[in-house]
């Protein structure tokens, strides 16, 4: 069950309408948010790929020269720029949640989702990738085991919602979201999907293991 830590989080700005995914590398955050984005016609963001095309370098080559926190401040420059856009949908970076004003923003803004994943299924998603700066080490599972354990409370403490991202179609994870009644009052009629877009979802004839773990 997610639950959140600490003193209650703001209210949503219900006006700006949108989705902010967070949650570990590796859980489908940019897989999840554009087939979200597509469906309901809104504007998708991914911040890391936003802030590589900006930087004109990739996120191993700003860690690499600039270090970790400075990332971690331009990462909140940008997070703070397209969570003010309305009605949008945002892939987060995994560390987003390590600033307290990050999490803090995210909430006020719009409905934050957690996508959770096991160590096991993050490793194996993630074992192929060597695009990852956090993940260069000799032991690359004892590290994501270790950034889980950091992480996993300040994740449940800024969702809204949680679901399980599990070894599943993604467009199952995605049907569940859309039907959970937070996001679906999201719908405006102010936010007709785009043409072309897929109107809505179809209906979930076969078990899942994806599901909903909390709503906070």
């Amino acid at each position: 069950m997610s639950e959140a830590i600490g003193a209650a989080a703001p209210a949503i700005d219900l006006p700006a309408n949108s989705i902010f995914l967070i949650g570990m590398m590796g859980v489908g955050k940019s897989t999840i948010g554009r087939m979200l984005a597509d469906t309901l016609g809104r504007r998708f963001y991914d911040c890391d790929r936003e802030l590589e095309a900006r930087s004109g370098v990739t996120i191993s080559t700003i860690f690499e020269v600039e270090g970790e926190q400075a990332f971690r401040r331009r990462e909140s420059v940008l997070l703070d720029e397209l969570s003010a856009e309305p009605g949008v949908v945002l892939a987060t970076g995994g560390g987003v949640v390590l600033s307290p004003e990050n999490s803090a923003l995210l909430r006020r803004r719009g409905l934050v989702i957690y996508l959770q994943s096991t160590l096991d299924e993050i490793a194996r998603r993630t074992a192929r990738d060597r695009t990852r700066p956090l993940l260069q080490g000799a032991d690359p599972r004892a590290r994501i085991a270790e950034l889980l354990k950091q992480r996993e409370p300040l994740y449940s403490g800024a969702a809204h919602l949680t679901f399980e991202s599990a070894a599943s179609n993604p467009r199952r994870l995605v049907e569940r979201i859309l039907r959970h009644p937070r996001v679906a009052a999201l719908r405006a009629p102010c936010l007709q999907p785009a043409p072309g877009a897929d109107p809505g979802v179809e209906p979930d004839v076969t078990p899942s293991a994806t599901q909903v773990i909390g709503d906070v």
